[in-house]
């Protein structure tokens, strides 16, 4: 009998509906608060470097919490609780490489996507531009990055889609797919979408696997962090841009990494194991 610590509650679109209520909510009230410290205070926080960083991490924890507290203890009476649990020591050298694999493939396919024309090319000139306000500030472009985005981005997209509808009956593989496109499409644009759905796979058969966020969230840190420093240090969100070797080499090194791992990944994880 499977241990009730955990809510198993479903995802709907009921649910889905409820998080972006929650989001807009959340958005909208640090879109007030900035109106009502500009017209006090005769002061712009929107100027400010932190202020995306918060005004994201409010949308985010709303989403959450409408989540929790309108789906979850309404229909599980219980709280919206993850296991956040390591694993043992072996699971991490199996679960990095494959990941850096998996990075290393997603960034040869990103660059199959044009980035020039009457429509690729206004759009990447302002996905450039956008991106590039958040290297303004390194502090927060790496707490934004590494910290914030991976933890609340995991409980929505693995900890409560994914999970929810698994939950719900969908087949593991087809709910780590659904979750990980959904993934993809918030990101906005095309070059993060095939990367984030490609990533999104690996975080979502990470998570069903061992049981635990925690590790989803430690992989998504380690993939943004790795890409942060890219772009600080070398000034390009490319592996083969800035170690200057070809985008082949690249891709090889991905598929060896990633096929050799997993290999291993799901052996030593054949068993499946109820969420404790």
């Amino acid at each position: 009998m499977e241990n009730s610590r955990y809510p198993k509650f479903t995802f709907t679109w009921l649910g889905g509906v409820t998080l972006v209520v929650g989001l807009f909510v959340g958005t909208m009230a640090v879109s007030l608060f900035s109106t009502f410290w500009k017209v006090v205070f005769k002061e712009n926080l929107e100027l400010k470097d932190w202020f995306l960083m918060v005004a994201n991490s409010v949308g985010f924890v709303m989403a959450i919490a409408f989540f929790d507290f309108f789906i979850v203890r309404r229909t599980t009476q219980q709280r919206l609780n993850f296991n956040l649990s390591s694993v043992n020591f072996s699971t991490y050298l199996l679960i990095f490489p494959m990941m850096a694999g998996m990075m290393f493939i997603s960034e040869f396919t990103t660059t199959l996507i044009p980035t020039s024309g009457p429509f690729f090319g206004n759009f990447y000139e302002y996905f450039t531009q956008l991106m590039s306000q958040l290297t303004d500030n390194p502090v927060v472009m790496i707490i934004m990055t590494v910290i914030m985005a991976p933890i609340f981005e995991e409980i929505i997209f693995r900890g409560i889609i994914q999970k929810g509808l698994i939950n719900k009956g969908v087949t593991p593989w087809k709910a780590i797919l659904y979750a990980s496109i959904i993934f993809g499409v918030v990101h906005g644009n095309p070059w993060q979408f095939i990367s984030a759905v490609m990533l999104g796979c690996v975080l979502g058969l990470v998570y069903h696997k061992t049981k635990s966020l925690l590790m989803p969230i430690l992989l998504h840190a380690f993939n943004n962090l790795t890409l942060s420093l890219l772009v600080l240090y070398g000034k390009e969100e490319s592996f083969a841009k800035v170690f200057n070797v070809s985008e082949w080499l690249i891709l090889a090194v991905g598929i060896v990494l990633f096929a050799l791992f997993y290999y291993l990944f799901m052996k030593k994880y054949k068993v499946h194991y109820a969420e404790m």
